[in-house]
């Protein structure tokens, strides 16, 4: 079983920056094995996709509306993704997961999340 940690959310002004980090623990799993993603939700609206990262961190793909503003990482000695988010605007806050599915399949393990607010 993988537990997951979110950390890094809070309340910054619009433009500004925020680094989000998901670590990993658990008994028996291997961290570099598994597809990373990163979700949001904001109040009244359904989940969705932010950022995806591969097993090795070489492929990644972001939703539309965070594309050049946001980057998503991975240190697999450090069991931990990241999500750098640049130049945020108030539409960006929500409640970010972060979400780990085995390359090989089963079960997904989700984070509790980490609230993000953009407000001046």
């Amino acid at each position: 079983q993988v537990q997951l940690v979110e950390s890094g959310g809070g309340l910054v002004q619009p433009g500004g920056s925020l680094r989000l980090s998901c670590e990993a623990s658990g008994s028996t799993f291997i961290f570099s094995s598994f597809v990373l993603t990163w979700y949001r939700q904001a109040a009244g609206k359904e989940r969705e996709l932010v950022a995806h990262i591969g097993t090795a961190g070489d492929a990644t793909n972001y939703a539309g509306s965070v594309m050049g503003r946001f980057t998503i990482s991975r240190d697999n000695a450090k069991n931990t993704v990241y999500l750098q988010m640049n130049s945020l605007q108030p539409e960006d806050t929500a409640v970010y997961y972060c979400n780990a599915v085995p390359l090989a399949g089963g079960v997904p393990a989700w984070g509790q999340g980490t609230q993000v607010t953009v407000s001046s």
